[in-house]
């Protein structure tokens, strides 16, 4: 069911989160670790986070953004807020595919329920559809897991595919269109099964931005808590266009900085690296 979810200034990757008040009833006692899927948590608790995360929904999102105070340093085309993105948007051109890689961050868990994702995609910026996927932390009981998965909206929800990702691991991730087809790839170097490529269609597809994204995915009380994943960089990004191939300066470009209702900064994007193509967002709170 796809629902529209308040505050949010950008879309998103997931919006709606209803079995997110199912994690809530299995919380522990209140303390922080550094956790991942290799410190082994129980099986019952493994298939609860998992069984949640195949019930997430995407929700209708304003494309409208918001643009940030002048005491927020502008190192792209414009620096746009929103609630629940953090990176770098290219516009103004049809877009054709969209790359980047990165190691999977690490994160520190307390007893609240969080999520972080990574992504690279096509659309969401400003258009209803989206095509995208990447990797996901879930912080649930202490410990994160970390997942693998791909999406197009309006056509599904997020479909999880890899449940052995590691903080550390190396990933790949592309969207490719070619007409109507889109083929969404992630490999994962490290732990191979966790990898996939499938091709969907999409004859209504606006192709209208690129995005390569850290992100706190949203439920139907809002923005979920964002996952503490301390720094995330994404190198290697590339973008084509009916008008040629480039990197994330090649076109223009839109930095943006998620921040709360109260304008504090939630995860800082850096400046853009000297050859355009990579760049590191940096966590600061979680809500």
């Amino acid at each position: 069911m796809h629902r529209r979810c308040p505050g949010l200034v950008v879309r998103g990757l997931i919006a709606c989160v209803p079995a997110l008040g199912l994690f809530m009833a299995f919380g522990p006692a209140a303390g922080a670790s550094t956790a991942s899927a290799s410190s082994a948590p129980s099986a019952q608790a493994a298939s609860i986070a998992i069984a949640a995360l195949k019930n997430l929904a995407i929700g209708q999102h304003a494309p409208n953004h918001l643009t940030s105070p002048s005491s927020l340093r502008v190192k792209g085309l414009s620096q746009v807020q929103s609630t629940n993105w953090s990176g770098y948007a290219d516009t103004s051109e049809t877009f054709s595919s969209v790359t980047g890689s990165w190691t999977e961050p690490s994160a520190s868990c307390t007893s609240a329920t969080s999520l972080a994702a990574f992504w690279v995609g096509i659309d969401g910026y400003s258009s209803d559809s989206v095509e995208q996927d990447g990797t996901l932390i879930e912080c649930y009981r202490d410990t994160a897991y970390h997942y693998t998965w791909w999406e197009m909206y309006p056509t599904n929800d997020i479909q999880v595919v890899g449940e052995t990702l590691s903080a550390g691991d190396t990933i790949s991730a592309s969207v490719v269109r070619s007409g109507t087809r889109y083929t969404l790839k992630v490999t994962d170097s490290t732990h191979t099964a966790n990898s996939f490529s499938t091709t969907q269609t999409c004859s209504g597809c606006a192709n209208s931005s690129a995005e390569w994204i850290a992100e706190a995915p949203s439920g139907s009380s809002g923005v979920e808590p964002l996952s503490d994943f301390h720094s995330w960089t994404l190198t290697g990004a590339t973008a084509s266009t009916t008008a040629g191939s480039g990197v994330i300066s090649t076109f223009p470009d839109d930095e943006i900085t998620m921040t709360n209702s109260s304008s504090q900064v939630k995860a800082q994007p850096g400046a853009l690296n000297s050859s355009g193509n990579g760049f590191s967002v940096t966590w600061d709170r979680s809500s």
